[in-house]
């Protein structure tokens, strides 16, 4: 999956969560966290980082939207 550091703001956003609450959830430090949100477009960390912030955000409801013409992006499961 191609995670976008939009994704990762929207997503967070969507939850109410602050960088605290992903970094608990997602046991990615609270460093990588900041400095993946800081990035443009598609975020450039290990496949295991990614896993786990995608992994804490679909336990939570959350589904990723691939890019399909309109963007990527994120929604909240029913």
């Amino acid at each position: 999956m191609k995670l976008t550091s939009d994704q990762i703001r929207a997503a967070r956003a969507t939850l109410r969560w602050d960088q605290a609450d992903l970094t608990d959830k997602s046991g990615v430090s609270l460093a990588t966290i900041k400095r993946l949100e800081k990035m443009t477009g598609v975020v450039s960390a290990n496949r295991v980082t990614i896993e786990a912030i995608v992994r804490a955000f679909e336990e939570a409801g959350i589904d990723f939207i691939d890019e399909n013409g309109g963007g990527p992006g994120v929604r909240l499961r029913k």
